[in-house]
């Protein structure tokens, strides 16, 4: 086994496992766990799918309005303020 864990080592990892998060909710965990390894794994090859939508997306949306600034009127604080 990698690093030397055995097998009853991770019996014990299990158990620890299924108390903290109960047996509902352990199956969205693995889930979880295997979509967060393989969009990583995808990221490491090169196989971003969702790099490619929003850069098609921002070609097609046509050019961004631009917004200018207006001046800001300061006035003198009194002594009383």
């Amino acid at each position: 086994m990698p690093l030397g864990i055995g097998v009853p080592e991770l019996l014990i990892i299990l158990l620890v496992v299924l108390v903290i998060f109960g047996p509902k909710k352990l199956p969205g965990l693995g889930k979880q766990l295997g979509t967060g390894m393989r969009e990583f794994k995808d990221s490491i090859a090169g196989n971003d799918k969702d790099d490619a939508k929003p850069k098609a997306e921002a070609l097609d949306a046509g050019p961004e309005e631009t917004v200018t600034a207006q001046p800001v009127e300061q006035r003198e604080k009194t002594p009383g303020e």
